[in-house]
């Protein structure tokens, strides 16, 4: 993965405002402070029945992996734990606990106003979820789920809900369509009506998130805000994973962004926007499973996009870079052995990808050290946000205002 620097250089040139941390990293926390960038920690799943039995535990991490950080690192809010319910289940009885404890060290630092504490549910905890009217937390969990939502009702927090449409069409055996699962316009007569509110819905995460609320009230919480804290779709499946593509998962994330963006809300809470964490940011090459358990992120390791999201008009995610247009390319006059160790350090330590070079590929001609050296240098410096002193590369480097890839395509 790419150093905890090199993140932060990436979510600021793409100007990502929000992130989402599956721990407490300190290396992380310490290279997002001072950037403003609000930031979600995380207590991991293993550590919950530690922090649930001992308040001097919670007390402990809260001062170690929160305290440490703030105000320098902007935290707004503390996940304890990830699916609990369904992925830890004997954690579940001291999951409250666990939370009480996290808000009590809050409350003794007079942190408990600008950070909040929840942990995230998956949408499996839902049961009857369509019509959403009719939809209601498994009762299993209800000596867990009553308390938990007194204590974010209380506390002002908000309930984290992981929203996964395209898991909801994957197991649907065809009864959800693939463009009512992508955002993707439907005729009036294809549309879902909630028989019982006559509520339209028009995609399948908005119908998550109405059952989410419909499933509070059920429990008598009409008052508790939804976090999504993880929605995505994978960019590349196996053979049993055939809408697993590029150009679906762009689809779905621009369409995600667009509806959240526009603040319209879902049918039940009209024009209450539902903040939205996508899942994920990176590529995942090592994790186990189908295929598509390494292909949710934006981003491949090197910091090169997977696809560029269909957006206009839509602030500063993901928009072209048009005030800063330069470009890093090998000196005419530089040293072919030095070109050569610069090409090898951007494509090696550098992480830069470096595999279009390569014979029979996009961007192996013209086949000379210093164009190749300029496609890896320059790819390093755009992929560190043309950060000072990524333009060197031992004086054999310089920075231009014309873009070297445009060059080289032009016909000789």
């Amino acid at each position: 993965m790419p150093s905890p620097t090199e993140v932060v250089a990436l979510l600021k040139a793409q100007g990502i405002q929000h992130v989402r941390l599956y721990d407490a990293d300190r290396a992380m926390l310490r290279a997002l402070a001072n950037t403003g960038i609000r930031v979600i920690v995380s207590v991991p799943n293993d550590q919950i029945l530690g922090i649930g039995q001992s308040n001097a535990t919670a007390a402990n991490w809260v001062a170690r992996n929160v305290i440490a950080h703030v105000p320098a690192t902007n935290i707004t809010a503390i996940a304890v734990g990830s699916e609990v319910l369904t992925s830890l289940p004997n954690a579940a009885p001291v999951l409250v606990s666990a939370l009480k404890f996290i808000q009590a060290a809050l409350v003794a630092a007079n942190l408990d106003q600008q950070i909040k504490v929840s942990t995230p549910h998956s949408s499996s905890v839902i049961l009857d979820s369509f019509p959403p009217s009719q939809a209601f937390f498994n009762k299993t969990w209800d000596p867990v789920m009553v308390p938990l939502l007194n204590f974010l009702q209380s506390t002002g927090s908000y309930l984290m809900l992981n929203v996964y449409p395209y898991y909801d069409y994957m197991q649907s055996n065809g009864v959800v369509p693939l463009d009512y699962a992508l955002f993707r316009p439907l005729p009036p007569n294809k549309e879902a009506i909630d028989s019982n509110t006559l509520l339209h819905y028009t995609n399948v995460f908005d119908a998550i998130v109405d059952a989410a609320y419909f499933a509070m009230s059920y429990l008598k919480f009409t008052n508790i805000p939804i976090l999504v804290t993880e929605s995505g779709w994978p960019s590349k499946g196996d053979s049993s994973e055939p809408d697993a593509t590029v150009d679906n998962a762009n689809t779905y994330n621009s369409n995600l962004i667009r509806h959240v963006l526009n603040n319209s809300g879902t049918p039940k809470q009209p024009g209450i926007a539902v903040s939205t964490y996508i899942y994920e940011l990176y590529n995942e090459d090592l994790k186990s499973g189908p295929v598509s358990e390494n292909n949710w992120g934006l981003f491949y390791a090197s910091g090169a996009q997977v696809y560029t999201l269909h957006l206009t008009n839509s602030g500063t995610v993901f928009a072209n870079d048009t005030t800063n247009q330069t470009f890093c390319v090998a000196k005419s006059n530089a040293d072919s052995k030095m070109l050569q160790a610069a090409l090898d350090w951007a494509c090696g330590p550098g992480k830069v990808d470096c595999s279009p070079l390569l014979q029979g590929q996009s961007c192996y001609e013209p086949n000379s050290v210093a164009s190749h050296a300029t496609y890896a240098i320059n790819s390093y410096y755009q992929q560190m946000a043309k950060s000072a002193g990524t333009c060197d590369f031992k004086g054999v480097a310089s920075i231009t205002t014309t873009n070297p890839m445009v060059v080289k395509m032009l016909p000789a």
